[in-house]
């Protein structure tokens, strides 16, 4: 599933490079004729079409596939929804990082979401960045450890929040 979406975003950029080089070539006499005025206007809407979508969407529709999960029953570090922004990427991590707990918990039981949630640690981790993972954090931002434990519905509540709030920006 991830395959393709990613095939489908290269192809969208492959598209767009192409668009790029037949204006880059032509740009000016591509103007003078009503052909070349709609590729331009579709070159310009393009890029933006895409910023919109938001790099979560992924790791969301993946998280409201487990939420109703019977067979996964853990306490987890929840992070607060309404941490401050300098926080954010802090609490985004901690998240990805207990994802890492539910699905160590899904390997050893046989969990019916494991590919759910195994898709979610993966696309939260390139969303994320690698680097991030290991990133110093601001000294007004709680570690993970210091957050409640919650049981797993509670925990994925919140982690979908985040996330929407994260969309938002």
């Amino acid at each position: 599933m991830a395959f393709l979406r990613l095939k489908t975003h290269l192809k969208s950029i492959c598209l767009q490079y192409q668009l790029y080089l037949l204006l880059n070539s032509h740009f000016f006499s591509l103007l003078k004729n009503e052909r070349g005025l709609i590729i331009f206007f579709l070159c310009a809407c393009v890029p933006k079409t895409a910023a919109g979508h938001c790099k979560w969407a992924e790791v969301l529709k993946d998280l409201e596939q487990i939420k109703e999960s019977k067979d996964i029953d853990v306490s987890l570090y929840t992070a607060d929804t309404d941490e401050d922004t300098e926080c954010q990427e802090p609490v985004i991590r901690c998240f990805i990082l207990e994802t890492k707990v539910i699905l160590q918990e899904c390997l050893i039981k046989n969990c019916s979401k494991t590919q759910d949630v195994l898709n979610i640690w993966k696309n939260g981790n390139a969303s994320l960045g690698i680097n991030k993972l290991n990133s110093t954090t601001s000294a007004k931002c709680k570690e993970c450890e210091e957050y409640e434990e919650k049981n797993f519905t509670e925990f994925i509540q919140s982690f979908v929040k985040v996330i929407q709030k994260e969309c938002k920006h």
